[in-house]
């Protein structure tokens, strides 16, 4: 790899980084604001996501569950990603489509959040566990690409949609993002 190479992929996040914060800023401090509000109520967080967006749900929920710049106590965020034969057994007995939209049947009530992640904003499996936590009055934020402005931002209370439609710089927007928020919260629950 080149340092010319580097300098450019670097170029390249910063422009899409800094492009996402002047956009969104507003957006992102309601979304914190959202989830404070949330477990403030005695609600749960739900994560879904495919592949990397799988990992990030995952990454996620366990700096709510464990800690993030502190130790606190634990908040209730559940990755709907983890489970291999829930996930396996809807996928087998059903559709692939539905392996989110069925745990969050199972497991969502009014005042919960659900985050469906999707770079593309067109994961079938993402869109119906979004449906499927409107129809119980479940709190729905997005977070996608460009491409996924309309399509799974239409299916959302929230929805930060990073400005590209390039799978790495909108996963490192995101993660970027998830981080900020992250604090943002355990800063207003936990107080120093």
């Amino acid at each position: 790899m080149s340092p010319t190479m580097l300098e450019s992929e670097l170029e390249v996040h910063t422009q899409i980084l800094v492009q996402t914060v002047q956009q969104s800023s507003r957006l992102i401090a309601d979304i914190a604001e959202c989830i404070v509000k949330c477990f403030r109520q005695g609600n749960k967080l739900l994560l879904c996501g495919n592949g990397g967006s799988a990992a990030d749900a995952q990454h996620v929920a366990a700096e709510f569950v464990n800690r993030f710049r502190f130790d606190h106590a634990a908040l209730p965020a559940i990755a709907l990603t983890t489970d291999t034969s829930i996930l396996t057994a809807i996928g087998n007995d059903s559709s692939y489509e539905f392996v989110f939209s069925r745990q969050v049947e199972a497991l969502a009530k009014a005042g919960d959040i659900l985050v469906g992640i999707s770079t593309s904003g067109h994961s079938a499996n993402v869109l119906q566990a979004l449906d499927a936590a409107r129809a119980q009055g479940v709190i729905t934020i997005g977070f996608t690409g460009e491409k996924g402005r309309e399509t799974l931002g239409s299916k959302c209370d929230f929805c930060l949609t990073v400005p590209s439609a390039d799978t790495p710089r909108i996963q490192e927007c995101h993660l970027f993002v998830w981080h900020v928020i992250c604090g943002s919260v355990e800063q207003a629950l936990f107080p120093k």
